[in-house]
């Protein structure tokens, strides 16, 4: 698809947008220019993890994501682009619509596909519209809008953007959503143990106590930096992983072809914690995080057998000792989830835009917005007067 898409006011100039089926279609140095500019150091706008994804077949196919990034260009060089997929469900995306999905269908109207830009399977906070400058962000904003109404989809979204993103999104007529998530973050740390004074007494007791029941389990867990993670390793990953879906009677969303891909092409960016028989038997577990040398990001874990507290030992607490030996600033545990209040993680706000074709249920989507927003303003209210760090 390749189509005209024209800014407003200072944005005047024609803009070109094209859509192509796989990050290696665009060049790999333009890639990092436009995530200089941005400052995107998040592994999850790296164009490897996109060809990972598609190559391996965690999307593409019958999976109801088809890739179709976004390229912008202002004569012939590239200004933009925008990690933009075609959705058939709203399956990955945790930010929920199903609702008016649900709605669409009860007035013989179809909701899918749709247009989003998005990370599939992540909801990390990060750039969506990856642009030149201030002009070709609104123009790549707009130009989306084009491309749903090229491509007859119901609507374009693009989740949990940066300010800027979001500034420009809503210049472009996007409506914006807010949401919860929760995030530690790391003021100086010496060590494990001043981060627990930092805690409430109650919280620092409840760790410790935690930490004691997966030792005295006789279970230890290490953390194994990407470039040390082994065939070995993935495989027992791969295992955990796909058991844990498993037990929820679901289908995982990733493919082994997935996490050897990633494990070959950006080591640099992968944590894995591995837990085991402290006598040095088999591994029963294992977490999946990422970093990008400021932010760690939680995803994936999975256990072969249970132990009671080993998800927050693997999943929380031996990755937070290794963010406070690497001196990094944040840990972004994923989505939901208050239940990692009582482990020092904090509420922040995360946005979403959307912008829906047809004009009723626009208006209809934007009156539950402004109604749900006063929702989420009292909600971190409330969770703030919760905090679980010791007042100073």
């Amino acid at each position: 698809m390749k189509s005209e898409a024209t800014g407003n006011g200072e944005d005047a100039a024609n803009y070109c947008m094209r859509l192509e089926p796989h990050p290696d279609r665009i060049p790999a140095r333009t890639w990092a220019a436009l995530r200089a500019v941005n400052g995107a150091t998040d592994p999850f706008t790296d164009p490897r993890f996109h060809a990972a994804l598609i190559d391996s077949r965690s999307v593409g196919g019958r999976s109801g994501w088809l890739p179709a990034f976004a390229v912008l260009e202002r004569g012939t060089e590239i200004v933009g682009i925008a990690p933009l997929y075609e959705k058939q469900h709203s399956y990955g995306e945790y930010v929920f619509d199903w609702a008016w999905a649900d709605a669409y269908r009860r007035h013989g109207l179809d909701y899918y596909p749709k247009g989003l830009v998005a990370i599939p399977f992540t909801p990390v906070p990060g750039a969506r519209l990856l642009a030149i400058d201030e002009p070709s962000r609104r123009a790549l904003a707009v130009g989306l809008i084009g491309c749903a109404r090229e491509a007859g989809w119901s609507s374009m979204h693009v989740l949990f953007p940066p300010q800027a993103d979001a500034a420009a999104l809503h210049e472009a007529g996007y409506l914006e959503r807010h949401g919860v998530q929760f995030h530690w973050t790391n003021p100086g740390y010496r060590d494990f143990n001043d981060y627990l004074a930092a805690l409430t007494q109650p919280k620092r007791k409840k760790i410790l106590a935690e930490r004691r029941k997966v030792r005295e389990a006789g279970i230890v867990v290490t953390a194994i930096e990407g470039p040390q993670i082994e065939a070995a390793h993935w495989q027992l990953f791969d295992q955990c992983y796909r058991m844990t879906y498993a037990q929820h009677g679901s289908t995982p969303y990733l493919t082994p072809a997935f996490f050897r891909q990633i494990g070959r092409t950006m080591p640099e960016h992968l944590l894995m914690c591995l837990a085991r028989p402290a006598d040095g038997g088999q591994a029963i577990a294992a977490s999946l995080l990422f970093h990008d040398g400021q932010a760690i990001y939680g995803r994936h874990w999975g256990a072969l057998e249970h132990v009671p507290c080993l998800h927050f030992e693997a999943s929380y607490y031996t990755p937070i000792e290794w963010a406070i030996r690497r001196g990094i600033h944040r840990f972004e545990g994923g989505a939901q989830g208050e239940h990692k209040m009582a482990r020092g993680f904090l509420p922040v706000q995360t946005c979403s835009a959307h912008w829906l074709a047809h004009p009723a249920f626009n208006d209809a989507v934007a009156d539950f917005l402004a109604r749900e927003s006063g929702g989420i303003e009292a909600y971190l209210d409330e969770l703030n007067e919760r905090s679980p760090m010791r007042s100073t």
